[in-house]
């Protein structure tokens, strides 16, 4: 008889902590709501119950549906920008995706805060990561391409003829004038899925949690390429932080591009997430 009872219970106990399970985290309070210290009591279990990075990015991205929207609500904590460095209480599509990036990779608000300097910024001339406005990547393409936690896969999900590709030089405008006063562009090639290609087939190639950012023409003749970003999970629904609906959303993503039976933008990349470690 005892024989017959441990398997059982071994089962149901292996099925209850099973990592692709998020029932868990519908039952959490929502973290905009809390204080520093409750949040950071959820933000450890979530290691503990999600060992496997994506699982776990997946699992914040769900945790913070719901979140209040908020237009450029990080900086420095000082200088140009005195908004916080790393916040979870509000998130515009840019923030979100920075901030649960860095909470995935933490257990503590003071490693999150850590983490998000380490993701928000590029190296000085001597290779040290410090809140400075001039050096933040500013531009979601250029994070994009360049930046060490994410891979650019959109080549790889088309054929050739079914992807448009072009130069620009970032944060330089049509008229030559500098975009953000940074003292620095950047030439870049560009190669996007343009709407009307992008579909199941196509989604079906990405990993179950990815980054998307979504391109518009009109923005080239600024130095800028993206106007929006966020993250895919299941190959299917986007997460994000909306400024239609004031707050972050999970909604389908092939319904989303859809606006009045008009295109929302013109194409999308795709991009890996990295945990850096």
């Amino acid at each position: 008889m005892i024989k017959k009872i441990i398997p059982i219970v071994f089962i149901v106990t292996s099925c209850m902590n099973a990592p692709d399970s998020f029932e868990w985290v519908n039952k959490l309070p929502p973290p905009w709501t809390m204080e520093d210290k409750d949040f950071e009591f959820y933000l450890d279990q979530f290691h503990d119950r999600y060992p496997d990075f994506n699982d776990r990015l997946k699992a914040i991205n769900l945790w913070r549906v719901g979140t209040p929207y908020g237009l450029y609500c990080l900086g420095e904590e000082d200088g140009k920008d005195n908004d916080p460095i790393i916040r979870y209480d509000s998130s515009d599509c840019t923030v979100h995706v920075l901030t649960t990036l860095a909470f995935a990779k933490s257990s503590t608000i003071e490693e999150s805060r850590s983490n998000m300097i380490d993701i928000h910024y590029k190296p000085d001339q001597e290779n040290v990561k410090a809140p400075n406005y001039d050096l933040r990547w500013h531009f979601t393409s250029d994070r994009l391409l360049n930046h060490p936690l994410t891979a650019d896969v959109t080549p790889s999900l088309v054929d050739p003829n079914n992807i448009e590709v072009f130069d620009i030089e970032l944060n330089k405008k049509q008229n030559g004038q500098p975009f953000l006063d940074l003292g620095w562009s950047s030439k870049e090639t560009i190669a996007f899925i343009p709407s009307e290609k992008i579909n199941t087939a196509v989604l079906s190639k990405l990993p179950p949690v990815c980054g998307v950012a979504f391109v518009k023409r009109d923005y080239f003749k600024l130095g800028i390429v993206i106007a929006h970003e966020g993250y895919l999970i299941d190959r299917s629904n986007l997460i994000h932080a909306s400024s239609e609906f004031e707050k972050t959303v999970n909604v389908n993503l092939l319904d989303y591009l859809k606006n009045d039976d008009k295109n929302r933008f013109d194409g999308a990349m795709f991009f890996e997430i990295r945990s850096g470690q």
